[in-house]
């Protein structure tokens, strides 16, 4: 049985490679880079399996080239990036990795926050950048006592709720299914999304990106903000509308932004390969010159999203990746993708 795995850094391939001989599962690894429509049709034709991670979309026009495939897995919590209606209508069913890291992510988003709430990123620039010890000019705010809104209550916003906690923070939550019983264990009251808003100095999001979250966090929703009041996304450059972020940081009104996702962030990581392609029109340009402009803002942290990245983190992805391509084999399939 043939395995195609995208995306796959050294350090995985080394560790995938080790794990498959001591589980002593019977495959045929390959690994290729990170885009799926360019791999050869010699590797392509017949796979059995292919692994992902959310760099390597799967798009509808990329199943003919893969007329042999019986499974996807990806090593990731999030699925957007594979045409999951496409894979439906072919019969081919797809995995994911529901858990592994909500500690991990959730320290991402509060490691952002810090950077923002003690200047530590500009103090070292100042530093590094002109041998300037001053403090004057580097006042940044207490979390405790603040108001912490976490947007999505799952696993890791659960995570992010206890964090808070951990700094003295109150701490409200909005989620589509709320559980009172985990407001009790976790320390936080449910409110509504305009609650949230209104209420928040930070709003941390940790929502799955699907139709209903595409751009929640838009012009109306940051009117509806505290001014001054600071946001960090670790979920999906797309729950937030970039052009309304820039917009509401430059206008003051927001005080902070702590991101390790982008819209569009394809395209910022390989520009080159975007400007050769002739796919522009599928991409919001004025989204891309507004992620540069971010970049560039003194009270804007970005990441290149790494906060799944740690060692026991990425171990756990590819643990269950594994467990999902050996439930396969066995014909028991592990972490079938939700069905609505």
């Amino acid at each position: 049985m043939k395995v195609v795995f995208f995306g796959c850094e050294p350090d995985h391939i080394e560790f995938l490679n080790r794990r498959i001989a001591e589980r002593g599962i019977e495959i045929e690894a390959i690994y290729a880079g990170d885009r799926v429509s360019e791999v050869s049709q010699d590797i392509a034709k017949d796979a059995d399996v292919v692994s992902v991670f959310v760099g390597s979309p799967i798009l509808a026009s990329d199943f003919d080239r893969f007329s042999n495939i019986k499974l996807i897995t990806t090593r990731s919590t999030g699925y957007d990036h594979i045409d999951t209606e496409e894979a439906k209508k072919r019969g081919i069913p797809v995995a994911y990795v529901p858990s592994y890291g909500e500690n991990t992510v959730a320290e991402h988003a509060f490691g952002l926050l810090l950077a923002l709430s003690k200047r530590i990123y500009d103090g070292f620039e100042q530093i590094r950048e002109q041998g300037d010890f001053r403090w004057g000019t580097m006042k940044g705010f207490d979390l405790k006592g603040k108001t912490l809104g976490v947007l999505g209550m799952g696993r890791i916003g659960f995570h992010a709720a206890t964090i808070g906690n951990g700094f003295g923070m109150r701490v409200i939550a909005h989620d589509r299914m709320p559980n009172e019983e985990r407001a009790k264990q976790g320390n936080f009251k449910y409110v509504s999304f305009d609650e949230l808003l209104a209420q928040s100095d930070v709003i941390t999001i940790h929502v799955s990106f699907n139709d209903t979250t595409e751009h929640l966090i838009n012009e109306e929703a940051f009117a509806k903000m505290k001014k001054g009041a600071v946001i960090i996304n670790t979920s999906r450059g797309g729950v937030i509308d970039t052009k309304a972020l820039l917009a509401a940081l430059q206008s003051g009104h927001l005080g902070g932004a702590g991101l390790d996702v982008l819209e569009e962030e394809g395209v910022v990581k390989d520009e080159m390969q975007f400007l050769l392609s002739n796919d522009a029109h599928e991409y919001d340009l004025k989204t891309v010159l507004a992620n540069h402009v971010l970049v560039d803002m003194p009270n804007v942290i970005v990441t290149p999203h790494i906060a799944f990245n740690t060692k026991e983190a990425v171990e756990r992805i590819l643990e269950t990746t594994l467990d999902n391509i050996e439930g396969f084999i066995r014909g028991d399939i592990k972490n079938l993708i939700p069905t609505s």
